[in-house]
């Protein structure tokens, strides 16, 4: 290859490696695959050195740029990126037999954390390893940040904000929105204003190294202990006193071991490797963005074999219809993969996918999740189905407004595909808590038209007979799914209204609404009432919350089947006590502009938190109507005096029942059927 032409592919890579970075850090769609990203890496390396020219703008001599919104701020200490290794004698070579240690490479986001006299002083992103962004106000919205240590001096931390698995597949379930892998929602969830939002995702910050601390502490290992003194849960970590190639290769393979078994909750891409001796670690060169002994990332190696494509299954997974590739079986890492998931139509048309006969390189990516990394060939052409494979609806394409990517969907809210996820979501063990009822189960059962709404599975005795007769049952294991469904007959709130698989209501919502109302008067308020902001002053829960809440119960067919159900149930909740006694006894209708309240649901708040009740109606049992308008001829006022009951203004009101301490007391629990 020509001096010219190596200069011109050197500026393709370039131009495509930091394309990749850019949405990769930014929490946009990913463009390549981190195999992809490091064999176009490698070969930009390779030509870098047979010319002997870094090209600008290079990633090989920079980190990526950080493009989150808010305050830019320089790093006190510079976080330059780790060399790579995928061989375990390079490895060895770079150690020059000291002690290391080796910890997993998590796959998420760095932040760096800093504390000052034993309080929290700021977050920063990593950004481009020399300016972040300043994210402090998020701070209390990622789990494992204290804002408080111990140790008084000057301290200064990196870590990694991860998702794990479980909490990122629940995230998917719950909210509709599509998301490549966990990494992906961390970085694009720390772009979010709303520190409740954040919340709501579940990152966990994990300490990978201790920067600086005014103590003097020269070893890695109790640099760590140090971190863990302060409170905090460090990553994994597992010393090498004399890193042999032998020995290096027996941690490695445990290590491996554990992802691929799945012992590991969170997403890694690799170990990390670092010196005991942190002065040893200090005495390396600098090379392009790399410290040459601060450490080493180890990634393994993939191992990708070729094979045809023979069919594009449609998935119908919620309400996401995703492509999967079905091909000639592979071994790969000692098992057979014969399927991969394309996740969606944008990685479908990324790849280059064709159809029947397309020739594909597979990878099992980070030893355990089957990929396609490349189209090596394509035949034919990449078919989107027009209509459901299960309903046969017709199917529209969606673009998130997140991430651009687009995904198939099906038109059809009654889709018997949607409806699986939901009645697996209501037997989970977050939900009703049914052992026995798989979701393969529950498909089997939706066919032979068992089970089409939540009350169903409380009739599933009538067939218990045919159940245990189907193939894989029998009566032991038919007997003991009757005993779990009867067990989960008496359920507490909380889970009760987690099962019922309401958009955008999940664990944390469900608790919220719940410590704000009775249950019964939750579901009695979301039925009947049209402010779909009603419950928008709960604290965390908003207004999109509230009203996709109050949407779903305004559903007169999800309003049936939750009446049936509960008809089937025996519901416990823990009660709220109320802070004064004010308002106890009395009944309020609440209508119009209030004034020194902020809103209709802050007064309705302090009426609560005094032992009183608030109602959307004016009735018989009305003890007084609140309107700052009293003489209008609105239906309310109407209704109230035809009925003798007294309207109050908003000042009339405070002057009567207000007090300075409105804050409700802590819930107690206490039990009893609601229904």
């Amino acid at each position: 290859m020509e001096t010219a032409d190596r200069r011109l592919r050197m500026q393709e890579l370039i131009d495509k490696l930091n394309l990749a970075s850019d949405a990769y850090y930014n929490g946009r769609q990913e463009l390549m695959t981190d195999f992809e990203w490091d064999a176009l890496f490698d070969e930009l390396k390779q030509l870098e050195e047979e010319t002997g020219e870094i090209l600008p703008d290079s990633p090989t001599n920079k980190v990526s740029e950080d493009n989150t919104e808010g305050q830019k701020e320089e790093h006190e200490y510079a976080a330059l990126s780790l060399a790579k290794t995928k061989s375990p004698a390079e490895l060895v070579k770079w150690a020059e037999g000291q002690p290391i240690w080796i910890s997993w490479k998590l796959d998420g986001l760095t932040l760096v954390v800093t504390y000052d006299n034993g309080k929290l002083t700021k977050v920063v992103t990593r950004g481009n390893g020399h300016i972040g962004t300043n994210i402090t106000h998020l701070a209390a919205s990622i789990s494992g940040i204290p804002q408080h240590i111990r140790e008084k001096g000057h301290t200064v931390i990196r870590g990694e904000a991860v998702i794990s698995y479980n909490d990122f597949n629940q995230f998917l379930m719950e909210s509709g929105e599509d998301y490549a892998n966990p990494r992906n929602l961390a970085s694009g969830s720390l772009t979010l204003k709303d520190p409740e939002e954040v919340k709501a995702r579940h990152i966990q910050w994990i300490p990978f190294t201790l920067v600086h601390t005014d103590e003097d502490i020269i070893s890695w290992g109790e640099r760590m202990a140090f971190l863990e003194k302060n409170g905090m849960t460090t990553v994994e970590h597992e010393r090498i006193d004399a890193p042999t190639l032998s020995q290096v290769k027996e941690v490695i393979n445990k290590w491996t071991v554990r992802v691929t078994s799945k012992q590991n909750p969170f997403p890694v891409d690799g170990l990390v490797i670092a010196f005991d001796d942190t002065e040893l670690a200090l005495t390396g060169s600098i090379t392009g963005h790399h410290a040459t002994k601060a450490g080493l990332a180890f990634k393994w190696q993939d191992e990708a074999a070729q094979t045809e494509l023979q069919e594009i299954e449609w998935s119908c997974a919620a309400s996401t219809i995703s492509p999967v590739a079905i091909f000639r079986p592979v071994e790969l890492e000692g098992t057979t993969v014969k399927r991969a998931s394309l996740c969606n139509i944008s990685e479908c048309e990324r790849l280059g996918i064709g159809g029947a006969g397309t020739q594909l390189s597979v990878i099992k990516a980070n030893k355990i999740i089957p990929k396609v990394i490349k189209v090596i060939q394509s035949v034919g052409t990449f078919d989107i189905p027009s209509h459901c494979p299960v309903c046969d609806y017709p199917t529209e394409i969606v673009v998130s407004e997140n991430s651009g990517t687009r995904t198939l969907h099906c038109t059809n809210a009654a889709c018997p595909a949607k409806q699986l996820k939901i009645f697996t979501r209501f037997v989970s063990k977050e939900g009703m808590n049914i052992d026995g009822i798989s979701e393969q189960t529950l498909a089997r059962f939706i066919n032979l038209g068992w089970i089409s709404e939540y009350g169903d599975i409380y009739l599933l005795k009538d067939h218990i007979q045919h159940i245990a007769n189907l193939e894989g049952f029998g009566e032991r294991s038919a007997a003991n799914m009757m005993r779990s469904i009867e067990k989960s007959r008496t359920v507490e709130a909380q889970r009760l209204l987690y099962a019922l698989t309401i958009p955008m209501c999940g664990i944390d919502v469900c608790k919220r609404l719940l410590s704000a109302y009775p249950l019964e008067e939750l579901i009695s308020i979301a039925s009947e009432t049209t402010d779909t902001s009603y419950f928008a002053h709960i604290p965390g829960i908003g207004p999109e919350k509230s009203a996709s809440f109050i949407r779903w119960f305004n559903d007169r067919k999800n309003q049936e089947t939750v009446a049936r159900l509960l008809g089937q149930l025996t519901v416990t909740q823990t009660a709220v006590q109320p802070a004064g006694k004010k308002c106890e006894g009395l009944t309020f209708v609440i209508t119009g502009d209030v004034h020194h309240y902020k809103n209709r649901n802050e007064l309705k708040a302090y009426i609560e938190s005094q032992g009183g009740r608030v109602a959307g109606s004016v009735s018989g049992s009305t003890s007084f109507l609140i309107n700052n308008d009293i003489t209008s001829n609105s239906g309310k006022n109407k209704k109230a005096k035809d009925l003798g009951i007294e309207i109050i203004s908003e000042d009339t009101f405070i002057e009567r029942y207000a007090q300075q301490d409105t804050t409700p007391a802590p819930a107690v629990p206490t039990e009893g059927s609601l229904f």
